[in-house]
């Protein structure tokens, strides 16, 4: 489980990302705090994996907080969730190593899509070793947050949505049986998914030659959008 610790002064806003984290299968509330100073409290008593950080707090700026983190030795990742939209704000955050920057207000499902893209993040980096360039730009485009195609009549958001996850886990390009087998989807419908990506350019698509002499479709999720 991924544990995250929610920050924000409203404790009513608090409350609410919080359930919206609990709905995401993979992740848990660690905590909640309401002041940079009790979250670094929080986090030095038990420290967490992410932490998601309003910007405006009553004793300090939550930039100022994740300066405090690593000062302290936390390497803690942080994703800020915050009503500050000026450039400056949002450039600072890159540059003090926020993973991302999730605008108030937001749904669900637009958390969802950066806890989701969090966790795949950690999934390719906890595999270690050496990384090849294509494995570079997967890592560096894996919480890039693409919106999804608009969908011809019949296919699903859904379906779209396992079949992008699949591809972003993936540890490089796959058919399209092999997506079918991580997805549990057929054949059929998973070919019809990778080529609508495919046109729309969120997937890249490349060719296997075997001993057959006919090539194999391959797919891979195109980290450039």
């Amino acid at each position: 489980m991924i544990e995250v610790l929610v920050v924000d002064d409203d404790v009513r806003v608090a409350d609410v990302n919080a359930a919206y984290v609990e709905k995401v299968p993979g992740f848990r509330v660690a905590g909640r705090a309401h002041s940079a100073a009790q979250a670094l409290r929080l986090v030095e008593e038990r420290p967490v994996d992410l932490v998601l950080l309003d910007h405006y707090l009553p004793d300090e700026t939550g930039l100022a907080m994740v300066r405090s983190l690593r000062e302290r030795g936390h390497q803690t990742d942080v994703i800020m969730v915050t009503a500050a939209r000026d450039v400056a704000t949002v450039q600072a955050a890159m540059r003090h190593g926020a993973l991302q920057y999730l605008v108030k207000p937001f749904s669900y499902a637009g958390l969802r899509a950066k806890l989701d893209a969090y966790a795949t993040l950690r999934r390719t980096l906890d595999g270690g070793g050496e990384a090849e360039q294509a494995e570079v730009d997967r890592i560096f485009g894996a919480l890039s947050a693409t919106p999804a195609p608009d969908l011809p009549k019949g296919h699903s958001p859904t379906t779209a949505e396992l079949v992008r996850r699949a591809l972003m886990a993936a540890e490089g390009p796959v058919s399209a049986q092999e997506l079918a087998e991580d997805t549990g989807l057929s054949r059929q419908t998973a070919q019809r998914y990778l080529k609508l990506l495919e046109r729309t350019g969120r997937v890249r698509l490349s060719l296997k030659y075997g001993d057959t002499g006919r090539p194999e479709h391959r797919y891979v999720w195109s980290s450039v959008l």
